[in-house]
């Protein structure tokens, strides 16, 4: 196996900043910000939109994203639906 073709694998915090979520893992993600951990490490940090702790399907907390502007796009572009 060629050495120098796999990508590093080490600690990285992922981050949720709309829940205020964030933990430590391994992985082959990496970032130039850099965070200082409760163990006074300094890792990089990920920023992702989603975790367990925001996503609704963990939360049981529905958001709605646009619906209305999702059905009347679909009206306007296949029209009112006559039944014709």
């Amino acid at each position: 196996m060629q050495q120098d073709k796999q990508p590093d694998y080490g600690p990285v915090v992922f981050r949720d900043r709309s829940a205020g979520f964030a933990f430590l893992t391994r992985s082959t993600a990496s970032s130039d910000q850099t965070i200082e951990w409760d163990d006074g490490n300094t890792y990089p940090v990920v920023d992702v939109e989603i975790s367990s702790e925001s996503h609704p399907f963990y939360t049981g907390k529905a958001r709605t994203v646009d619906s209305e502007g999702r059905i009347a796009k679909f009206e306007r572009r296949y029209g009112e639906g006559d039944g014709s």
